[in-house]
């Protein structure tokens, strides 16, 4: 692929900026969703998520011809059955630290689903960073500290194999505009985290209108800052600066998440959790730089 005449070689003061921006609301995402959760029902904690990211993108909604099939399955995922899963989990956790650790998974799953089902290739590299990653958040159960969190892990783990999928999916929607995929990741969340939260916690639904600004206002800065700004400022760098660059400026992002969570709710780090954690960000770090760069050369 030729690389666009607009990208920079380097990054400027405003990319840095913005950089800084990005990974600090997706670092400190985790524990916007977590107080929300704590103060509102999971399922109707995500519904809301999802009308802000609707209300903001609606402008945006068009039909893509030839796209529809692809928007439709990412918002149901993505939008959808990630925020059902994803929610619940940190509802259930009490150390959200270890579940930023866990939610790394993502990133190695996407590279094995593209394996499978795309016939892309990996080298040993790749390998050893997705066995890293996996060992990373396995070490964990042994840790105490952690072990107790397994039914949230295991949630998270769902949640990113189902991120995982979405990620595929979303490389067959390039060309279209962010604002017009998040309008339909919206749409289909909101319908589907609103039909369960519906169902499954009826009182909680009836009851948004009573809802205090406080945990209003965590969902807005999940919905805002990490969906919307968050993916804003990525599509605004990787319009102006190559993929190989940009990707790696992400791994910041879990760092944050797990030293700011454990800051904020006082849970502990053991010495466990570095090593699982450590073990796990080097894989994730290698998949990611290596697989920007075997992107840059296709």
């Amino acid at each position: 692929m030729t690389r666009p005449s607009t990208s920079q070689s380097t990054f400027g003061a405003r990319d840095v900026a913005i950089i800084v921006m990005m990974n600090l609301f997706w670092g400190l995402n985790i524990i916007a969703v977590k107080e929300s959760v704590n103060h509102i029902a999971p399922l109707t904690a995500g519904f809301l998520r999802q009308v802000i990211v609707f209300a903001i993108c609606a402008p945006a909604l068009r039909i893509v011809p030839g796209r529809m099939v692809a928007l439709t399955l990412l918002g149901i995922l993505t939008g959808g059955l990630f925020y059902l899963v994803i929610n619940l989990s940190l509802a259930l956790a009490t150390n959200v630290s270890a579940l930023a650790i866990g939610s790394q998974l993502g990133v190695p799953f996407a590279l094995i689903l593209g394996v499978m089902f795309l016939g892309e290739r990996i080298h040993w590299p790749r390998l050893i960073g997705i066995v890293l990653s996996l060992a990373g958040v396995v070490v964990l159960v042994f840790d105490p500290a952690a072990a107790r969190e397994v039914p949230a892990l295991a949630l998270t783990a769902l949640a990113s194999f189902i991120w995982a999928v979405g990620s595929l999916l979303q490389r067959q929607l390039r060309g279209v505009a962010v604002l017009t995929i998040y309008a339909w990741i919206g749409l289909w969340g909101m319908i589907v985290v609103g039909l369960a939260s519906w169902w499954f916690e009826p009182r909680a639904f009836g009851a948004i209108g009573e809802l205090r600004l406080m945990p209003l206002g965590w969902v807005a800065f999940s919905a805002i800052g990490s969906t919307l700004g968050g993916h804003g400022a990525m599509a605004w760098l990787l319009q102006r600066h190559p993929v190989a660059m940009v990707t790696p400026m992400t791994l910041a992002a879990p760092v944050i998440s797990v030293f700011t969570a454990a800051w904020y709710f006082g849970t502990p780090i053991t010495m466990v959790m570095l090593i699982g954690g450590s073990m796990a960000m080097a894989g994730v770090a290698i998949v990611t730089i290596r697989s920007a760069r075997a992107g840059q050369q296709a």
